[in-house]
């Protein structure tokens, strides 16, 4: 199989990318997203492809798709590493997975990042230059390292002899030069001595007698103070030689001055554990830290707190200021999180238990794992009120405001707590359940902490089954439209329909209280949507002809679809498909839904008004909003929402306002429905207040199609409903105006 060398002459100031994913469509947009922000793009459409490629060329960051068939981006990543001068390449993992297993699998696999897949270029854009810019830091910082060791012979080095017999030590000059002295300058053991610091002089010392005690080769750094008053770091290697009777008489060596190379490999060890832009310990760094406080508190039997912070407003910020008013913002927040536990930012080497008993206590500390989620590290709790008590302080310390990008800004957070042994008895499990307590924490309002149980975990794996479930309802058929009728109590004849979706799960009919927010959560609504527009469709094409008569059925749409470039497309192609005319669809939109993004709803909402598809306003009166809309809209219809007909004759407000909303209507040229009508008093108040369309359980409840059919010709058109013999005195055949609605869920 042959394919297309990449290019040499790609301007060098262009990131060289090699993107790898098997699906063309996803393939093409990120290229030519990243190309447009400056990448040097390489395609390739499988694993064994981007192998092949890499045989004789080297890109900057290499992008796998994590799902492909054949070999998929965790088997790539694995032989990639395998090949040489590959080690160090940055890999940044594209999954459609945002769970622990699928980021513990990418990094396993040897990537040094993961992304989500979304269509937020900017943000691959820049988590990709993020990883060129570590990648090369670290690069610069090995070529440091290594240039140190092939010079070391040249540079910062001396020879000395040690005669321990004679208790004497003599350096060379380039060895006194290390020391800061110069050639007519002498130097004993006690001198070095004195040179070290007093806290790690009798490290030293120790390390000394062992050496000669057992005759072995010297070989330690020291920390030196020199004359000057700088602080270095020198390399002190020497072997022992022996006399012609077998014993030591001197340490042949060198001594090198390695403080750079110590800061160098100080800076790599903090690239690889601190998050650069707060400077906290990373993921890497704390889930160190949780195995380690594990093993203790296995020991010494206490509990450890694992504790999940995700900002609540975050996101709404770092859109509306700007990603380095984000970064300030993250910055600040880190540094108010460090002051409410005992932080600690140290890298311990040494095994804990060398330290001392209570050593564990070090490895308390606040860290980030990635974006706008913090965990704190409690190693040692006396119970969830220890932890509830710290989750209590970072809930306080976050509440004051903020100052960023010039913006005075709110900022509260979600905390969710999980307890070693109680709540899991690995990082993974305190991770996870603590995840779990956190969108607990958000779910009931958010700026709260919350305690892992596993009545929580049953309620997210009784939320994924459903999601799971809602995902095959639409293949399955299980998704069905019952439909309530619009009544006009003037003439007794029904005028439409509201269609309501519902979900029939097996015997189970599942009211959409409990599936629609879900459907909105996940983006199901989209296309559950797009059926509801076409099953509605046919059935008032299907009434119509079998009624002889036009009944209209209203689709109530949320504010997203508006904003969709294929709704209308797709609507053409429904009502050309059913041969049915645009009048046999009314699309309703909530107030709320409207005022939230009316600018961008707007023309969409005129656009389809032109293919004579009629708009209804649902729930009208709800909304915190200027009137002046109603003036500027494609309106057709207005619908008195439910909480003001509900008290009607009961409570003077509630005729004030219909009256209100009523008389606003007229004024507009806009017909004016009431919904939610269950009471013969309603019915009369509306009528006598001239709003003579209606809709609720006084009528009938929501049915299939065929019951509602049923109920038409045996009570309706027969006139045998005793609301017709109270007001309809109108013609045994209903007519049906041009407003009628319908709605996915109600």
């Amino acid at each position: 199989m042959s394919y297309a060398a990449p290019s040499d002459d790609i301007d060098l100031e262009q990131p060289k990318v090699l993107l790898v994913d098997d699906d063309e469509v996803n393939l093409l947009l990120t290229s030519i997203a990243l190309r447009e922000r400056g990448f040097a793009i390489t395609e390739a459409s499988s694993g064994e492809k981007a192998l092949r490629m890499l045989a004789d060329w080297s890109p900057d960051v290499i992008v796998l798709d994590a799902i492909m068939p054949g070999m998929d981006g965790f088997t790539t990543c694995r032989e990639l590493r395998a090949l040489p001068g590959f080690h160090a390449t940055p890999v940044l993992m594209l999954t459609g997975l945002d769970d622990d297993a699928s980021i513990t699998r990418a990094y396993e696999a040897g990537a040094t990042d993961f992304f989500v897949k979304s269509t937020q270029w900017s943000l691959l854009s820049g988590r990709l230059r993020y990883l060129l810019r570590s990648s090369r830091t670290r690069q610069a910082l090995e070529r440091s390292k290594a240039q140190l060791a092939r010079a070391q012979d040249l540079a910062r080095m001396g020879s000395f002899d040690w005669h321990v017999d004679k208790g004497t030590l003599a350096l060379s000059v380039e060895g006194l030069r290390v020391f800061g002295l110069g050639p007519g300058d002498h130097m004993n053991l006690r001198d070095v001595l004195h040179m070290v610091p007093a806290d790690e002089r009798k490290g030293f010392i120790a390390i000394l007698r062992e050496v000669l005690r057992h005759n072995t080769v010297l070989c330690t750094d020291i920390p030196v103070n020199l004359v000057d008053g700088r602080q270095r770091v020198v390399h002190v290697e020497a072997e022992p030689e022996f006399d012609e009777h077998g014993n030591l008489s001197v340490y042949n060596g060198i001594v090198q001055d390695v403080t750079d190379r110590r800061i160098a490999e100080d800076k790599i060890k903090h690239l690889a554990n601190f998050d650069s832009l707060t400077g906290l310990p990373n993921r890497r760094q704390i889930i160190w830290r949780a195995e380690r406080a594990i093993e203790h508190a296995k020991q010494l039997h206490h509990e450890v707190g694992l504790l999940l912070i995700d900002l609540d407003r975050f996101k709404i910020i770092n859109d509306t200021l700007g990603h380095a008013a984000g970064d300030e913002l993250l910055m600040e927040v880190a540094r108010r999180l460090r002051a409410c536990v005992r932080h600690s930012d140290q890298v311990i080497d040494a095994p804990l238990d060398a330290l001392g008993s209570r050593a564990h206590r070090t490895l308390e500390a606040v860290g980030r794992l990635g974006g706008d989620e913090f965990v704190a590290l409690l190693p040692e709790v006396g119970g969830e009120r220890d932890a509830q008590r710290v989750a209590q302080r970072i809930l306080e310390a976050l509440r004051e405001p903020v100052l960023v990008g010039g913006q005075e800004c709110f900022v509260t957070a979600s905390v969710g707590i999980a307890l070693f042994p109680r709540d899991g008895t690995t990082v993974a499990d305190l991770q996870r359940n603590s995840d779990v307590a956190m969108y607990a924490a958000k779910n009931q309002g958010r700026n709260a902490s919350a305690l892992y149980s596993p009545e929580l975990a049953g309620m997210g794996r009784e939320k994924l089954e459903l999601e799971s479930a809602l995902h095959k309802a639409l293949e399955r058929g299980e998704l069905v439209l019952h439909y309530q009728p619009k009544i006009d109590v003037s003439t007794g004849t029904m005028t439409g329909a509201e269609a309501l979706m519902r979900w029939q799960r097996g015997d189970q009919l599942i009211s959409p209280a409990d599936f629609i927010p879900l459907a909105e959560e996940t983006g199901l609504i989209v296309p559950m949507s797009y059926w509801a527009l076409h099953e509605a469709a046919r059935q008032a094409h299907q009434w119509e002809r079998s009624l002889g008569m036009p009944l209209p059925v209203a689709v109530n749409l949320p504010s997203r679809m508006f904003l969709r470039t294929d709704l209308i497309d797709s609507l053409q192609a429904q009502l050309a498909e059913l041969q049915a005319p645009a009048s046999c669809l009314q699309l309703e939109i909530t107030e709320t839904g409207l005022m939230k993004d009316l600018q961008n709803v707007m023309p969409s909402l005129k656009r389809l008004n032109q293919l004579g598809l009629e708009i209804s306003i649902d729930d009208f009166g709800t909304g915190y909003s200027s009137l002046a809309y109603l003036t500027t809209l494609p309106i057709g219809e207005l619908k008195i929402d439910r909480s003001f007909i509900r008290d009607l004759g009961a409570r003077p407000e509630s005729v004030a306002v219909v009256t209100a909303i009523i008389a606003l209507a007229r004024s507009l040229g806009l017909r004016v429905i009431a919904e939610g009508v269950e009471t013969m008093l309603q019915m009369e108040v509306l009528n006598r207040l001239g709003c003579s369309v209606m809709q609720g359980f006084l009528f009938s409840r929501p049915l299939p199609a065929a019951d509602l059919e049923s109920w038409l010709r045996q009570t309706v058109l027969p006139r045998k409903a005793p609301w017709i013999s109270n007001t309809g005195k109108g013609e045994t055949l209903p007519s049906a105006p041009r407003s009628q609605t319908t709605r996915v869920a109600g």
